[in-house]
């Protein structure tokens, strides 16, 4: 990816009679000035905002077509008619061009290019190879441990499916540094035949690394030599009456069998993306399969927005350029419409992965199956997204007419709190949106009791809502309703916080469960009318149930991981001779009270300041 500092846009020089013009006279005024090679330019409005992302191998020729807004469709000549100046960056050649564009779509979004709506990122399987015991891992995000990747994954569950067959197969360690290096007894994963206990000295380090060629031999296609020369080991084992040998090698070849059942369709595909596309009515789906190894790693779905008048390839283009900015490039991308740019595109990606990377768009028996499975993947993805965004908007359009709206709602926040007897108490915020539960937007707070009692919930909620709608005045990113978990006094509170703000147009409504806690019995409370309690089977009754418990369940969740840390924590507080002194040097040596719970008092006396005795001490209560 091209850094940020590198990126130094060249503002168009003009004659005074080209000035103070907009639109379409604009360009033309000032085809004169543009260059006639590679590079990447921007378009923009008035106050700044940019507008349109793109790059041309002429800018001149590629720029000239603005200046004729008949021939472009209606959401191209709407940007045009906003333009108001443009800026240029000027590359060496077009395929830098691509990735600059791409880069730049990324990171800026202009509302008139095609856009990925999610910032996905995929998880990975690790192999440390440089550590001296490698381990076998998941990881998710940047790429800064070295070692060897494999994946992407489309999601978490599939990971760790293949990691759980991978561990039988290689019996590679999977725990952190912390606890391999102060572990002198195996743990269960190797009472499960999961893992070779390196830790405990049950395998050579000679041994150790063979196996680790092993795992990254398999997971680089390599499997059928790999299965090969186990089965050879299993017979000579056999044949030395080294039995329980033989019955490990048997139950490592029954694991990769397993693997290798589950790609029986891929002969002759080994690294490779299969990406279809469906449009249908504006909206469209890309599906993209994920093959690595000679094996299904799964498939995601993406809803690009602003394709309207753009043709499969179009988008895919656009697609393609954005969503490998940020995820590994495999050897070959198997494709369901061509490209315009479809040699410019294989140039850019090649660059960018260090490599040849191939595109087709014409394929053949299996793999030709593999893109209509794609294809048809799409089709369905986007069927089911239709049905759900229908059901949604409805839902969304009663909630307006229960609340007497005049406008759409488009972001409904709900909020609920948690503490036990007033400690560890934390507030959380989910977010839902016309597109369903928006993640990214979610929020939690610690609460602290300064300017209230403890176990306070009514001045939980004056802080969490205060805090919240502060940031939101600032940031101009308010909500149009709020949900609240509590009846008329928690209400109340809501409504007292957004006037002392000057909060308007902002509806609340308190979520009061019903008698007994039962579900289907909540009561509804609202600042200018009467209670109402929906009918039991009625669908907006089940979607603020929905915004109810899921508010609840992520508020849980942070509660019991604030409660979890702060109890290993003050475990080391509770025993006598342990000052902040001492449990810095813990804690530092061993980096959690995890590890040192995972250690013999031998290892805890070798942390300056800890005696012998008092490693005792700490040994025997953190058993």
């Amino acid at each position: 990816m091209i850094a940020e500092k590198s990126v130094t846009f060249k503002p168009v020089e003009s004659g005074e009679s080209a000035q103070n013009l907009t639109g379409s006279a604009y360009v033309a005024a000032h085809l004169a000035y543009f260059p006639e090679r590679p590079g990447v330019y921007r378009m923009l409005n008035g106050p700044g905002k940019v507008l349109y992302v793109g790059k041309a191998k002429n800018l001149r020729r590629r720029l000239e077509n603005y200046a004729h807004p008949e021939r472009t469709c209606m959401r191209i000549q709407r940007m045009i008619s906003q333009i108001e100046r443009i800026e240029i960056i000027e590359t060496t050649t077009e395929s830098e061009a691509f990735l600059l564009e791409n880069d730049l779509i990324k990171r800026l979004k202009p509302y008139y290019n095609i856009l990925l709506k999610d910032d996905k990122t995929f998880p990975h399987i690790l192999v440390t190879t440089r550590d001296e015991w490698p381990q076998m891992l998941k990881h998710r995000g940047a790429r800064t441990k070295k070692g060897e990747y494999f994946g992407p994954f489309a999601s978490a569950a599939a990971v760790n499916e293949t990691l759980a067959v991978l561990q039988k197969a290689f019996l590679l360690r999977s725990c952190t540094d912390n606890v391999f290096y102060h572990r002198t007894r195996p743990c269960l994963l190797h009472q499960i035949k999961r893992c070779s206990a390196p830790c405990a000295g049950k395998i050579s380090r000679e041994d150790y690394l063979a196996l680790v060629r092993e795992a990254c031999a398999f997971m680089h296609n390599k499997s059928t030599k790999v299965q090969s020369e186990l089965a050879a080991k299993m017979e000579q084992a056999s044949a030395d009456m080294r039995y329980e040998e033989a019955a490990v090698l048997r139950d490592r070849i029954r694991a990769l069998n397993q693997i290798q059942s589950q790609s029986s369709d891929l002969d002759g595909i080994s690294d490779c993306d299969v990406i279809g596309i469906y449009t249908d009515k504006e909206q469209t789906c890309v599906q993209v399969f994920f093959y690595r190894g000679g094996r299904s790693c799964g498939n995601y779905a993406s809803f690009p927005s602003q394709t309207a008048g753009q043709s499969d390839g179009e988008i895919l283009q656009a697609f393609i350029g954005q969503f490998y900015m940020t995820h590994s490039l495999p050897r070959e991308i198997l494709l369901s419409a061509a490209l315009p740019e479809q040699d410019v595109v294989a140039q850019a990606l090649g660059e960018r992965a260090g490599g040849s990377v191939k595109l087709s768009d014409k394929t053949r028996a299996n793999r030709r199956r593999l893109v209509d499975r794609a294809v048809m993947n799409a089709k369905e993805a986007l069927l089911r997204k239709r049905l759900e965004g229908s059901a949604r908007a409805e839902l969304l359009e009663q909630l307006r007419e229960l609340l007497r709206l005049e406008n759409p709602i488009s972001r409904v926040e709900t909020y609920d709190n948690s503490h036990i007897q007033g400690s560890h108490a934390v507030g959380a915020m989910v977010v839902a949106t016309p597109d369903g539960f928006d993640k990214k937007s979610y929020r939690k707070f610690n609460i602290s009791w300064d300017t209230f009692t403890p176990g306070d919930d009514f001045g939980m909620m004056r802080e969490v809502l205060t805090r919240r709608f502060k940031r939101g005045l600032a940031e101009n990113n308010l909500p149009d309703v709020i949900l609240i978990d509590g009846g008329e006094i928690q209400l109340r509170v809501a409504l007292e916080v957004l006037k002392e703000l000057n909060v308007a147009n902002v509806a609340a409504v308190g979520v009061a469960k019903g008698v007994d806690r039962n579900a289907g019995k909540e009561t509804l409370h609202f600042a200018d009318r009467p209670p109402l309690n929906l009918e039991f089977d009625n669908p907006l009754l089940h979607y603020i149930q929905r915004l109810r418990d899921e508010a609840h369940r992520f508020v849980i969740g942070t509660h019991r991981i604030k409660r979890r840390n702060d109890t290993l924590v003050s475990a080391l507080d509770s025993i006598a001779g342990i000052g902040a002194k001492r449990k810095k040097a813990l804690l530092q040596h061993f980096g959690s009270v995890r590890a040192i719970k995972a250690v013999s008092a031998e290892e805890i006396a070798k942390v300056e300041g800890i005696s012998p005795t008092l490693a005792n001490q700490i040994f025997e209560a953190l058993k």
